[in-house]
């Protein structure tokens, strides 16, 4: 064996220099990739600095702000915006409401430079302790940084720019300037951005009102507005807002006796009266259709708009409940149809959870609706317990009653062959509610169904042309279709006014004689047109009032026929129709398709004493400086002297006059004498004729009802002297509103709902008889002269020199007795 002494082994060495090459090569990838790594990110952080929106701006922060929309009485109706924000001074921002947010959200935002890097260690160890997202350590420079200059999505590239424009920030803006951004920007739930509109929203105060307690839970509110709601979830919100005020006493803002007065303030959340954009929607739409059209997207919803408009709130909301309650009352007379859908035992949760989200208030509100899962029965008593989003309640059989013989089922799953007759669990239908809940149970239900039929209402002063309501559809959030501007639908009867006016200004009167007897007219084809009355009943002779009274279809085409249709094409232009109209015969029952704003236009004619005037929305529209933009002026209103027919003016001047704008014109159109004529007609239609639901306003009013062949369209059209209003019901898809379906009985209590509530704080007044109106004793079933006493007789209205002048019983001139 061979031994060497003094030398390394040569295999060893081998191995140790091969080791040490490949570390030392190792080494220097390393730091190669290193140095590669540190000139990437210097060259990534150096784009990203020429990628960064400017910070400049914020100097001059402008954020969008809400443009307002007020009704007639100047009280707000309506709002456009992206966010609805209400822009304060940070002066006006109390100290401690500061000292609140700063507390709960950087409590270091006084001392750093916009990034808190003692935040973020502790931010982080707890986070590792925790093992979760605990809590997070963005300055609010930061959370500004954000909101107005980054998007929102969570990259590691946000997060540096966000960071390289807090340190800009700070560097080009106050600590207070930084605050004024954040209070206003900063969203606060409840569709509410900027402290004081949430102060509004959650208290109904100003951001100079709000106690220590509602300042607290304001601040509380960043960290997961929907979470900490003070409407949706009260013992969140206020555990968050003893959080906040014990943050408060350790940065030494208040003592500990303040925060524990504070905690035990009782928090009241009442909103300021909110405005309810479903029952006005319709109005609104065509508003901010108007608006854009002539300002523009940015302006309208970011520039702090103030729009004042025709609107009256009260009347807009009468007309919406009054369409609502009309069309659910024709629904629930067709049946009920049975649970919207079925879900599993599996699917309740997350549907309930969805519904839930949608309710933004504490208890369930008396007579809203909602969506519902059965969720238990009790067959013994005919009950179901419904589940609401978050709350239960019972439906009973008694508030079911109108859907007839319902049979309750203990299981989930659609039942076989039910016909929509029955409830199994899992059913999900529609309720009202009868008694609100409380503490999210016990809350009292009724069965409700959402009708399928569609309505459409129309209400303007007929002296002005100012459209006090509008209501377009059952629910505008599923469809966005105005029916009162442009559905066209046949007016059935309801036209028939239109006809009567142009034959009285041919010389027909009220008194005039028609014989009601079948007719038959040759139509050019095979068959020859045989019109027939509605109720298949003919009078015989019978005057042009109980023609109109009782809506009889063949007096009517008489009275067309003498009359001739184009002169009445003609009139019905006149009165501000444009639609094309039927050149034949037909027009008489209103074959012709029409809008409901269009027909209640024209019939405005009739309530005007003869003046056209076109509908309007807008009166006035200002800037955020107060600058008017337009204006405009309703027609100087014409008003005719009983004594003596001669037009005198008349104008509420505080109301209407302009400082500058466009003043609107009334045309006009027929004879003060004949407007009177039909309006007393109409009188007789609501008195004893096809209208009598209106007799429940107890003043004078006049109207007419309309229903197509089958029922397709009811109509009601009717006026007092200080408004006038259009209903319209029927299916967007024409078929047959079945039981109870025509204009008398689906229309014309939608109407009289409305004008009962909008009529109420108005006077009631007669209409006015112009000078050369008289009145005189007829016969109705001759037309003649009546003496006094005579039994029978009525008083009859005529343009003077158009009235009777024989009496019954008279020899009857003729050519050989001259």
């Amino acid at each position: 064996m061979e031994i060497y002494k003094g030398r390394s082994n040569p295999d060893r060495r081998i191995k140790n220099n091969t080791g040490n090459k490949l570390g030392r090569t190792l080494l220097v990838a390393g730091g190669v990739t290193g140095v590669l790594a540190l000139l990437a990110f210097i060259g990534y952080f150096f784009y990203l600095l020429g990628t960064l929106p400017k910070v400049d701006r914020l100097a001059d922060y402008r954020p969008p702000i809400v443009s307002q929309v007020f009704g007639e009485d100047g009280n707000l109706v309506g709002e456009f915006y992206l966010e609805r924000r209400t822009v304060v001074p940070v002066d006006k921002v109390p100290k401690k409401l500061i000292e609140a947010f700063v507390a709960a959200e950087d409590s270091n935002f006084y001392q750093h430079k916009g990034i808190d890097y003692l935040g973020i260690i502790r931010a982080a160890f707890k986070n590792l302790i925790s093992m979760r997202k605990k809590e997070g350590a963005s300055t609010i420079t930061q959370q500004v940084a954000k909101s107005m200059l980054l998007t929102p999505e969570k990259k590691f590239s946000r997060k540096l720019k966000e960071a390289i424009l807090a340190k800009r920030m700070e560097e080009r803006l106050s600590k207070d300037e930084i605050l004024y951004i954040y209070l206003n920007q900063i969203y606060l739930g409840a569709g509410s951005y900027g402290v004081q509109l949430a102060a509004e929203t959650y208290f109904a105060k100003n951001v100079e009102s709000l106690n220590l307690a509602e300042m607290a839970m304001l601040a509380g509110l960043p960290k997961a507005p929907n979470t900490y709601s003070p409407i949706k979830h009260l013992e969140k919100a206020k555990e968050r807002q003893s959080y906040v005020l014990e943050r408060m006493v350790k940065e030494g803002y208040i003592t500990q006796a303040e925060a524990d007065h504070a905690k035990n303030t009782p928090i009241v959340v009442r909103s300021l009266k909110k405005v309810n954009s479903e029952q006005s929607a319709y109005f609104l739409e065509q508003v901010r259709i108007q608006l854009e059209e002539k300002y523009g997207e940015d302006r309208l919803y970011k520039e702090g708009l103030r729009i004042y408009t025709t609107m009256n709130a009260e009347m807009q909301k009468a007309a919406y409940e009054g369409v609502v309650n009309g069309l659910k009352a024709l629904d629930k007379r067709q049946g009920f149809r049975g649970p919207v859908k079925y879900l599993a035992e599996s699917e309740v949760g997350e549907f309930c959870k969805h519904v839930e989200d949608s309710i933004d208030s504490a208890a369930l509100k008396q007579g809203a609706t909602f969506q519902g899962v059965v969720t238990a029965v009790n067959s013994a008593k005919g009950d179901v317990t419904v589940r609401v989003g978050d709350r239960t309640g019972i439906l009973n059989r008694k508030n079911m009653a109108w859907a007839g013989k319902v049979t309750l089922l203990d299981t989930y799953g659609k039942p076989e062959g039910a016909k929509g007759k029955a409830l199994p669990l899992g059913s999900v239908i529609e309720v009202s509610v009868v008694t609100p809940d409380v503490n999210k149970s016990g809350a009292l239900f009724a069965l409700d169904q959402e009708p399928e039929a569609q309505a459409a209402l129309f209400a303007m002063d007929p002296k002005t042309g100012g459209v006090r309501a509008m209501v377009g559809g059952y629910d505008f959030k599923k469809s966005q279709f105005n029916r009162a501007m442009q559905a066209k639908r046949n007016p059935g009867s309801a036209f028939k006014p239109i006809i009567y006016a142009a034959a009285v200004d041919k010389g027909m009167t009220p008194a005039t004689i028609i014989d009601d007897a079948p007719v038959e007219y040759d139509s050019g084809r095979e068959k020859s047109w045989k019109p027939k009355n509605y109720d298949n009943i003919y009078r015989g002779a019978v005057t042009m009032r109980e023609a109109l009274t009782n809506s009889i279809n063949v007096v009517s085409i008489k009275i067309l026929e003498s009359t001739g249709v184009n002169t009445a094409i003609e009139y019905a232009k006149k009165l501000g129709i444009t639609s094309p109209l039927a050149n034949n015969l037909t027009l008489a029952l209103g074959s012709s398709s029409l809008t409901p704003m269009e027909l209640t236009s024209a019939y405005a004619v009739f309530a005007s004493g003869g003046y056209k005037v076109t509908p309007y929305f807008i009166t006035k529209v200002v800037d955020s400086k107060g600058k008017v933009l337009e204006e405009i002026a309703p027609p100087a209103l014409p008003v005719f002297s009983a004594a003596t027919s001669a037009v005198t003016l008349s104008m509420d001047e505080e109301r209407n006059a302009p400082a500058a704008g466009t003043t609107l014109t009334a045309v006009p159109a027929i004879s003060p004498e004949t407007s009177y004529i039909m309006t007393n007609l109409m009188e007789s239609v609501v008195s004893s004729g096809t209208g009598q639901r209106a007799r429940a306003l107890g003043r004078p009013v006049a109207g007419k009802t309309g229903t197509t062949n089958d029922m397709k369209d009811a109509w009601f059209i009717g006026y007092v002297p200080q408004l006038v209003a259009g209903v319209w019901v029927g299916y967007d898809q024409e078929r047959s509103l079945g039981a109870g379906g025509s204009g008398g009985q689906a229309a014309a209590p939608i109407w009289t709902e409305f004008m009962q509530r909008s009529l109420g704080g108005m006077p009631v007044q007669n209409f006015p008889v112009p000078a050369n109106v008289t009145f005189a004793l007829i016969n109705p079933r001759t037309g003649r002269l009546a003496k006094e006493g005579s039994e029978g007789s009525v008083t009859e209205c005529f343009i003077t020199g158009t009235e009777p002048t024989t009496y019954d019983g008279d020899a009857v001139k003729t050519g050989s007795d001259e």
